[in-house]
């Protein structure tokens, strides 16, 4: 029985690690804030909990059914790469080139509860915090994370598990988002938003070359 936690949390661990490692929550929360300028705390705690809870589902899909859906369409993981890459080209762009006035503007202001759940999704949910990178990654370790000795049962739930630590970690960052920037303050905040989307800019470039690498691969030889 110890035999079997202690395969299993090196599971969670896996799984965890490779995707927060990614996805790094905490840089995304001047991004969400920018979005979601103008809102009250309680639309954002609620943002805060549609987000988590599409992060989960969409990884946990991913990470079983993800490659039967790709065949099913007929898509490569390249394609998916180049596409979502430059999704997230465009989303880094908008930001990094977004005026102190703009990123003020009380956009969120005047969203409406039964707009939450279209907004929470895009581009709260996709591709702010979960990107072709992070689905690729979770394909993966659904195709290929396995432990020997480890039961199947407790296998799924040990992946299951570390998506679940993965959504509760954007959770609380986006929870506790005003925090954050509080201590960082105006011109922190600034700075990092900055960085935050130049390095999703240069992280939709890499995902792009990866995709192109893989099908300039699969082009016949001379």
């Amino acid at each position: 029985m110890t035999h079997q936690f202690v395969l299993a949390f090196k599971v969670v661990t896996l799984v965890f690690a490779a995707l927060a490692s990614i996805m790094n929550p905490p840089a995304n929360v001047p991004i969400f804030l920018a979005s979601t300028a103008g809102s009250s705390p309680d639309v954002r705690k609620a943002l805060s909990w549609r987000i988590a809870l599409n992060v989960f589902l969409i990884l946990v899909v991913s990470m079983f059914v993800g490659s039967y859906i790709l065949d099913f369409f007929g898509l490569s993981l390249p394609i998916v790469q180049v596409g979502g890459g430059l999704l997230i080209m465009s989303f880094g762009w908008t930001f990094l080139h977004q005026r102190e006035e703009d990123a003020a503007a009380p956009s969120a202001q005047s969203w409406r509860p039964e707009e939450l759940a279209t907004r929470a999704f895009y581009p709260l949910t996709l591709p702010l915090t979960v990107g072709p990178g992070s689905m690729s990654i979770a394909i993966a370790l659904g195709a290929n994370t396995s432990q020997a000795g480890l039961y199947e049962a407790a296998q799924i739930v040990a992946m299951i598990t570390g998506v679940a630590l993965v959504a509760l970690s954007i959770y609380l960052c986006y929870r506790f988002a005003e925090n954050i920037a509080r201590v960082l303050g105006r011109t922190g905040t600034s700075v990092v938003l900055r960085l935050s989307a130049f390095i999703a800019l240069c992280i939709g470039v890499q995902i792009i070359w990866n995709g192109l690498t893989a099908l300039i691969r699969t082009l016949p030889k001379q």
